[in-house]
């Protein structure tokens, strides 16, 4: 046993450690949660690359109090598109409501060249693939759905950009300035249509996200983050 003499206030020597530990959890609290942000985010971009870069940035997080130092601080991260988040950790199948097939837009129904630009984020939508009267479908060779398509035709040039391809009349498509464009637009010339839509009576996400397993890490990397706030401070936990 170890016994030391008290040298000065008692009151006042707990009432710093009291202070310090508040210290000590508020700064561990803060940066495992930046921390847990940040992994999520790079998990997002890890499984989708660039595309996910969106995605990634959804996640966000506040620690509390948001001022001060309290031995109660606590931290949280959260999405704000959960359920995409949600669909894509648990491996979920997508299946159509009131109605035999989803509708999955082709990159060539994607606005300004990106899914998810734009007013509805692709150029076409359903009911103006319906309405054109221009639409038709051809079966996928294994039975399991369809591709929606629209008859093309070559369009005007406008300025010193690419003439673009009309789709059904109304639509410009396989506007994207790439090397062998030309060609490309030859090729779908050719082949008298454009794939706008897939018809699918579901579609599996596969699993590629974990979250809740991120969570758990810092989680358990927070006691030993606060002891060594504490010790940076230059006293013992």
């Amino acid at each position: 046993m170890r016994i030391a003499a008290v040298v000065g206030s008692l009151k006042r020597i707990l009432d710093e450690e009291v202070r310090a530990g508040e210290r000590a959890v508020t700064r561990a609290i803060r940066a495992e949660t930046e921390r847990l942000k940040r992994e999520l985010r790079e998990q997002v971009v890890s499984a989708f690359g660039a595309r996910g870069r969106g995605l990634s940035g959804a996640w966000r997080s506040r620690v509390f109090p948001q001022s001060g130092d309290s031995l109660g601080a606590a931290g949280i991260v959260w999405t704000k598109a959960p359920t995409i988040i949600d669909a894509f950790e648990r491996g979920a199948v997508i299946r159509a409501r009131g109605a035999r097939y989803l509708a999955v837009p082709t990159g060539f129904n994607a606005a300004r060249g990106r899914r998810g630009r734009g007013a509805q984020g692709v150029r076409v939508t359903p009911q103006q693939m319906v309405a054109s009267g221009q639409a038709f479908v051809r079966p996928f060779r294994s039975g399991r759905g369809f591709v929606w398509c629209l008859p093309v035709r070559q369009g005007d040039r406008i300025g010193r950009r690419r003439a673009p391809l009309i789709a059904g009349g109304f639509a410009a498509v396989a506007t994207a300035n790439r090397r062998g464009a030309a060609r490309w637009q030859a090729e779908l010339l050719r082949q008298g249509f454009v794939p706008m839509f897939l018809l699918l009576p579901q579609v599996s996400l596969a699993r590629r996200l974990n979250a809740r397993e991120a969570g758990r890490r810092a989680l358990a990397r927070l006691p030993a983050a606060v002891a060594a706030e504490w010790r940076a401070q230059g006293r013992t936990a």
